[in-house]
């Protein structure tokens, strides 16, 4: 379990074929490994990895390639930086949002402005998670925990502030660039437990869910018209 609060930025050192999968090695930066163990978790641009190997300054990662396939984490190359965060403790202070790690789907950067010191960005995310995203909610990009200002269809607006971009990645970003989206934790499982009994029915695997329109909240008793 992560907060989305990104402790250092890191750079990759090497990533490589190993027994058909992905090899990740990452040069730490200013994160301390003093305290970590083979088998603990660091989130990497947001993607959970399982720590195979480190020594002082760089740890290791096996990563598989349904984790190359639903990230961005193909797009990295020798030297590309990285957001990273040790799993966190449970006396920790909380100040992110709830963060699992699992990223739900990859979005693009569409627009940039400046706001004061801060920018505002413009992300679109793919269409099917669009309805878990919502105004003054929580949203981690590339690992890192936001605010949603607004949304407008499957776009939403968050702003950052000058602290966040220097000491993220995000300062980095061009227009066009993939990011890792996870939406917040709560939505997901929300909608799984308002499926009620259709949500044992097989659909295949992968099969998207016909998730919640109006048509569901009639059959289950909201009142559509009265609450409009």
């Amino acid at each position: 379990m992560f907060t989305g609060i990104i402790e250092a930025t890191g750079t990759v050192a090497e990533l490589s074929r190993v027994r058909e999968e992905w090899r990740l090695v990452v040069a730490a930066g200013g994160l301390s490994l003093a305290d970590v163990k083979l088998g603990d978790s660091i989130a990497v641009n947001g993607c959970c990895l399982t720590v195979v190997a480190f020594d002082a300054k760089q740890f290791s990662a096996d990563v598989s390639n349904e984790t190359m396939n639903c990230t961005s984490l193909g797009q990295l190359q020798t030297g590309s930086r990285v957001n990273l965060e040790k799993a966190m403790q449970a006396t920790a202070r909380f100040g992110g949002h709830i963060v699992s790690g699992h990223v739900d789907g990859v979005g693009h950067l569409v627009s940039t402005t400046p706001d004061g010191q801060s920018i505002r960005l413009v992300y679109e995310a793919p269409a099917e998670l669009a309805r878990y995203i919502a105004g003054k909610g929580s949203i981690c990009i590339d690992g890192t925990s936001l605010t949603v200002n607004a949304v407008n269809g499957a776009q939403f607006t968050v702003n950052v502030i000058p602290h966040t971009q220097v000491e993220t990645i995000i300062g980095d970003y061009i227009i066009g660039q993939k990011v890792n989206l996870e939406v917040d934790l709560v939505a997901r499982y929300l909608e799984r437990i308002m499926q009620g009994d259709k949500a044992a029915a097989a659909t295949g695997w992968g099969a998207k869910s016909g998730g919640i329109d109006a048509a569901f909240l009639a059959e289950h008793g909201y009142n559509t018209e009265r609450n409009a």
